[in-house]
């Protein structure tokens, strides 16, 4: 038996090859697995926080503290909005997107809201969050990310 044949026979033989194919597949499988998964925690985070930031612009907008006599008509509050963007409910809870919770974290502009609406009142609400990934996406990429969104809509009052 020469060398030639041991190797030709060798390429020939096909016992493990699935195996082979398979313990090649895997890691490449399971990277890509762990990366839709992570891009999807990602955007799902990131429309958490649209729609907060949306929630408490339409909050404010619709605030009215005073009526067209300057008497008392709503009590208007920009915690509630900071609670209404973080968690979604007016009397708080636990924060829609993990690590948002901080005042400095949104802003609402104006501070107070008009008494009487103008066509030229505008609400600016701008939020942003660091991004909170998992344990797996820290090891590869230990630099956090952050996310922001601004939604801007006419102040209307009641």
């Amino acid at each position: 038996m020469t060398l030639l044949s041991v190797v030709s026979r060798f390429f020939r033989e096909e016992l493990g090859v699935v195996l082979i194919e398979t313990l090649l597949a895997i890691p490449f499988l399971t990277l890509l697995t762990f990366t839709i998964l992570e891009f999807g925690n990602i955007l799902w985070q990131r429309e958490q926080l649209q729609t907060g930031v949306k929630d408490a612009a339409r909050y404010w907008a619709r605030c009215r503290p005073v009526d067209g006599n300057g008497a008392a008509f709503m009590p208007c509050s920009i915690d509630t909005a900071r609670a209404i963007a973080f968690t979604g409910l007016p009397s708080g809870g636990a924060p829609r997107v993990p690590g948002w919770d901080e005042s400095s974290e949104l802003t609402i502009v104006p501070g107070v809201p008009p008494g009487v609406p103008t066509s030229d009142d505008l609400v600016v609400v701008s939020g942003a969050v660091t991004y909170q990934g998992s344990p797996m996406l820290n090891a590869i990429f230990p630099d956090s990310f952050s996310m922001g969104y601004s939604f801007q809509t006419r102040y209307i009052g009641w």
